[in-house]
């Protein structure tokens, strides 16, 4: 029987008595799909699952967007693998470019929120985990949004940012994107709050691939960005999850940001398998 249990006051559940290794009948996957609408991140245990029917599952929650072909963590297929191993099962050097370029992954953002039509969700899948550290937090959007003072919400209305890849990138490291990857990755500009199709909640739309406020001076407009960042991050809008092997996450893009906290990556392996939802739209008209 499906259970669901929610985890944190603003975003979070543990959800109980599904089996994703066979097929999902079509009234449960309508009550995870409102369970996801509702608590942003879903959290499945013991799911000992091949990347097939990873993609099975995923599909029960919307299309899937397939990566990007210069992308290095997928190379153009349905999954992303996120580790610091290399094809022969090795650790990668913690200075590898390869390396440097997931820990972008350790600041704040939304999947695909570069895109100019970004990600609806992503289902992650925990394959090998470090003995410590390597948790990934996530933090409320749409929580963050309402909680705003009422003149803070009305500054930000009709407001536009920029998002970029390379932007993220670049705080971790100089030129860890290929030329190519550059190019399939240009800059896209998003509205700074978007609604929610499902549930006209409102959500905020920041994070580190956010570069600037469309037609502000630079500066107020990082301000602006930074102090949102802030406000969306707090412990009570964030839910903190401790890995175990065949864990699987899955988490509306629209609704909360995530990163992934440091683990001592000369000594760990974590491998983690991703799909990706496509996106429903332009956030503008």
């Amino acid at each position: 029987m499906l259970e669901i249990r929610k985890l944190e006051r603003h975003i979070g559940a543990e959800v109980q008595g599904v089996d994703i290794s066979a097929p999902i009948d079509a009234e449960t996957f309508k009550k995870l799909r409102e369970a996801l609408y509702a608590y942003a991140v879903l959290v499945f245990h013991n799911q000992g699952i091949t990347d097939q029917q990873h993609v099975a599952f995923s599909e029960g929650f919307g299309p899937i967007e397939m990566t990007m072909e210069s992308d290095p963590i997928g190379n153009g297929g349905p999954i992303g693998i996120i580790s610091n191993v290399d094809e022969y099962g090795e650790l990668i050097p913690a200075e590898d470019p390869r390396v440097l370029y997931t820990k972008g992954n350790s600041l704040w953002h939304s999947d695909g929120s570069f895109k100019s039509n970004p990600l609806r969700g992503s289902l992650l899948a925990a394959k090998v985990i470090p003995p410590e550290g390597g948790e990934t937090e996530f933090a409320s959007l749409c929580a963050a949004y309402e909680s705003l003072p009422e003149e803070k919400k009305a500054e930000l209305e009709g407001l536009v940012a920029e998002h970029s890849l390379a932007n993220s990138r670049a705080q971790i490291a100089p030129n860890l994107m290929s030329e190519a990857f550059l190019k399939e990755t240009p800059p896209a500009n998003q509205a700074l709050v978007r609604t929610i199709s499902e549930t006209g909640q409102k959500a905020l739309l920041v994070g580190s691939y956010t570069t600037r406020i469309i037609n502000w001076p630079t500066e107020k407009g990082k301000n602006l960005l930074k102090e949102l960042l802030d406000w969306v991050t707090q412990p009570q809008f964030v839910y903190r999850h401790s890995w175990h092997v065949n864990d699987l996450l899955v988490y509306d893009n629209r609704c909360c940001l995530h990163r992934g906290l440091p683990w001592d990556r000369r000594k760990y392996k974590r491998i983690l398998h991703r799909t990706t939802l496509a996106g429903e739209g332009p956030t503008l008209q």
